[in-house]
């Protein structure tokens, strides 16, 4: 019988995240810090607003763009939390921001296409660009840099079959943001050589010490810019599956086509759901996201402190609910170093690499867990370490 796999679905590389997940779920007394996701169970008000609507049978298909209000209220939050204006007719409400990331894909990339992706970045981006029949191009993002494109990192790394870059800050596994003045440093050279830009800010609530600035808000850049975000972190809302797409209106038709023909719409409960966040929101100033938001900076503060302290060197994190201390000087690697830690001390993180061939020496751990997790993950980890150097 022959082979009826597709080459690309073939050739892609198995998550290297997931595995550590499998693991896990079978290992007694063991601690996760691979999870990227919110700790926190969806407050009531949400959950509450879902099932009103399924009592109140609401349960067929909304329009193939989502729910008019749900757009509508999207719209005001981008102008009101990240001063972006996108009108309710350039929304899609998509199943979750990864669905976002793929419709981009598929609607931009030819063969042959370059789309700049950065190292490290989420393990999503370099598939969604393979499938999609593209070529993704990793840019190396340093620590001494924050993680983050540079002017000259991008200059060196575009070609005249570069087509687009996606632009994740908050990052994911880094920490990293980019700042306004920092934003602004490329944009020169995303127009000068008339680069799309995909911006993945899904993490955009979960900043520390100032607000997220949106690539989108700055000057010129919503023409050129797909604004990806969701539900899932700030509102800790993860399984609801909810997220939206933004893009000026010749992209928005590709996209919306796409979108039609594959998911038809969004999960009429979850829409609901996300309509009542963002409700609630607008009337006691995003006060559950806020809390949320604090408890993560103490837990961040914690992490931070006790890689550096245990000498494990550990980049400060400005956004998202990830550490991502560098192992280097304990001779092992991300990889050997992650699968001896959950095998000597059950506490699963994710090895740097699944997020680009920069990450080898590095570690990701997510601190969307408990102040009481992290202590007794800290201790294991903090035991583990020094009985790797004495054998050392």
């Amino acid at each position: 019988m022959r082979n009826f796999v597709n080459h690309r679905a073939e050739t892609l590389k198995p998550s290297g995240i997931r595995k550590f997940f499998d693991i896990v779920s079978e290992m007694k007394d063991a601690i996760s810090l691979g999870v990227g996701e919110p700790d926190f169970v969806t407050p009531w008000h949400i959950r509450n607003a879902a099932i009103r609507s399924v009592q109140r049978g609401y349960t067929q298909y909304t329009g193939n763009r989502g729910l008019p209000k749900l757009r509508e209220a999207i719209s005001r939050y981008l102008e009101e939390r990240f001063a972006v204006q996108y009108p309710p007719e350039n929304i899609i409400v998509t199943v979750g921001a990864s669905e976002g990331i793929d419709l981009v894909m598929r609607a931009v990339c030819e063969p042959g296409d370059e789309i700049l992706v950065p190292d490290p970045g989420y393990v999503s981006y370099v598939p969604a660009v393979q499938l999609s029949g593209a070529k993704p191009v990793p840019v190396r993002c340093v620590q001494e840099d924050g993680f983050i494109f540079t002017p000259e990192k991008l200059e060196a790394a575009i070609t005249p079959r570069t087509k687009a870059l996606i632009l994740p800050y908050p990052n994911n596994p880094t920490g990293g943001i980019m700042t306004r003045a920092q934003l602004e440093a490329i944009v020169p050279v995303i127009e000068k050589h008339d680069l799309l830009v995909i911006s993945d800010e899904i993490y955009a609530e979960l900043t520390y010490g100032g607000r997220h600035v949106s690539i989108a808000s700055l000057p010129g850049m919503k023409e050129r810019t797909v604004l990806i975000n969701g539900f899932s972190k700030a509102f800790a809302m993860t399984g609801w599956r909810i997220g939206f797409v933004c893009a000026p209106p010749a992209l928005d038709e590709a996209l919306f086509k796409i979108h039609q023909y594959v998911i038809m719409c969004a999960p009429t409960a979850s829409q609901y759901a996300a309509l009542e966040g963002l409700t609630d929101g607008f009337t006691d100033g995003f006060a559950v996201v806020e809390s949320m938001r604090e408890e993560y900076d103490k837990r961040r503060r914690f992490m931070v402190d006790f890689f550096n302290g245990c000498g494990l060197s550990c980049f400060e994190p400005r956004g998202a609910f990830y550490v991502y201390p560098s192992v280097e000087s304990t001779g092992q690697s991300g990889e050997v170093f992650a699968n001896e830690l959950l095998r000597a001390e059950k506490v699963a993180v994710v090895p740097g690499d699944a997020f680009g061939e920069a990450g080898k020496d590095h570690v990701r751990c997510s601190y969307a867990t408990s102040l009481a997790n992290l202590r007794e993950a800290a201790a294991r980890i903090e035991r583990f370490v020094k009985a790797v150097r004495k054998e050392g």
